[in-house]
């Protein structure tokens, strides 16, 4: 066996494991961040709404429904089922928060991304830190790209239904 042939072999047994941080990682902050808003969703509104992105009848739908597709999508990546399609939605979630606080950045709006608060406008004195939001999301978007070109990961439904585990 060549040293080629060993160091492929051993990255097709590393990248089920990497991939299953991932999805794993990738759950926990889908979990959170809608078990943190579905309890007051209408803080949830205020939330989308301070982004001033569309109406506030829209904002408010939104706000409600966010925290549970964010919920269904950290189960789905959780027990590991149909994890590519998970990642996607959730890399799709993702670029729609960037492209939020990136809107909110350029047009100078001062709120809190409500990503893992309520939100919302800034107390008066305090500065927007948007730079640490964007580049948090971002790590979070590589755990879904990871899951989207190697979706196969341990201890999943996935590899149950296929007999990989």
């Amino acid at each position: 066996m060549g040293v080629t042939t060993m160091q492929t072999g051993r990255a097709a047994a590393v990248w089920p494991w990497i991939s299953t941080v991932a999805r794993l990682g990738l759950a926990a902050v889908f979990l959170i961040a809608g078990g943190l808003h579905v309890g007051d969703l209408a803080a949830s509104g205020r939330a989308v709404n301070a982004y001033h992105l569309m109406s506030y009848d829209a904002a408010r739908l939104v706000g409600a429904v966010q925290p549970f597709l964010e919920i269904a999508v950290g189960l789905l990546l959780l027990a590991g089922l149909a994890t590519r399609l998970s990642a996607a939605i959730g890399a799709l979630f993702l670029v729609v928060f960037i492209a939020g606080i990136v809107s909110a950045w350029a047009r100078g709006l001062q709120i809190e991304c409500g990503c893992f608060n309520k939100g919302g406008e800034l107390a008066a004195g305090k500065t927007a830190q948007y730079l640490p939001e964007i580049l948090r999301d971002v790590g979070f978007l590589v755990l879904a790209g990871i899951l989207l070109v190697k979706p196969r990961s341990r201890l999943s439904v996935d590899g149950l239904l296929m007999g990989e585990q």
